[in-house]
């Protein structure tokens, strides 16, 4: 269990107890607040539950709030002997939600946060009530498609530069947040759960767990999910859409409007990949209202 950061508040800006319960062998970490109908929000690579750190607070006095991190990130452990690929997190994720024997469920997801509660969603349609979709999308790209580390592996420098989070996180968020530089607070928040190579392993697997032709180790889960979407087609839903996003960019939107052609689609000019760290208050708003007309 990762005791350096336990109980770290980062100064204050993550309040929460920690919560912990033993998923496959391991302690898996979430936040847990309020009461009332349940929001489960999902991270992605490399941020933890700290990236929904200002929804929290305000979604909790009307709903109870669940924020997991996912095994190698965040508060979670970091066993270096289960396989880093969705399969894996998807059932990580699946336990977590059924221990804590969880209905009526508003998913709120991003990033590999998507195809991981998406895997959740359709292999159990029944506990989803609503979906809340923002900048992720689920697909397998095709065979010899290059992906953003593709340059990197060809180099031989993927593994540096992915082992070393205390560096990679501030450029990525320079490169990405559309509201300003981040605080050293933030910096140090997304960084402490990565002290070393080691902690590293699942935020250096999830880019390569990218499905890139039908061969690869992800793509039939990857498929699976994707040709399972029409069973929470009659979920009440919305999509709301970082514009800015250099990753996922507007043609993904296109996608899932397609996908889920009568969603209503929120597009925050403004926003980024990063849309939580963004725009988070408005995103409250828009979330609030949602709940309040679905319910």
């Amino acid at each position: 269990m990762k005791q350096h950061i336990r109980n770290e508040t980062f100064d204050g800006t993550f309040p929460f107890k920690p919560n912990f319960k033993k998923i496959n062998g391991f302690q898996m970490h979430y936040v847990d607040e309020g009461e009332g109908e349940p929001i489960v929000c999902v991270h992605g690579e490399p941020t933890w539950g700290y990236l929904y750190r200002k929804f929290i607070t305000p979604l909790s006095k009307s709903n109870r709030v669940i924020v997991p991190d996912h095994m190698g990130f965040g508060k979670s452990d970091v066993p270096q002997d289960k396989p880093y690929i969705l399969a894996q997190h998807v059932d990580n994720f699946t336990k977590l939600l059924l221990e804590l024997d969880l209905k009526d469920i508003t998913l709120v997801c991003q990033n590999w946060g998507g195809p991981i509660s998406l895997g959740f969603a359709t292999g159990h349609p029944e506990k989803v009530k609503r979906l809340v979709i923002m900048n992720t999308g689920v697909g397998v790209l095709p065979a010899g498609a290059r992906t953003w580390i593709s340059d990197m592996e060809e180099k031989g420098i993927y593994e540096d530069v992915l082992g070393d989070m205390a560096t990679f996180i501030p450029r990525m968020f320079a490169a990405t947040l559309v509201k300003g530089p981040p605080s050293e607070t933030m910096i140090r928040a997304y960084a402490a759960p990565f002290p070393n190579r080691a902690s590293c392993i699942g935020a250096i697997a999830f880019p390569r767990d990218i499905p890139v032709g039908d061969d690869h180790p992800s793509a039939r889960t990857m498929r699976s999910i994707e040709r399972n979407l029409g069973l929470l087609g009659d979920k009440e839903k919305i999509i709301i859409w970082g514009m800015k996003d250099p990753i996922f960019p507007k043609r993904t939107l296109d996608w899932w409007k397609k996908v889920y052609p009568r969603t209503k689609s929120y597009e925050l000019p403004e926003a980024s990949h990063w849309l939580q760290e963004d725009c988070p208050e408005k995103i409250v708003t828009i979330l609030t209202n949602f709940l309040r007309k679905a319910s």
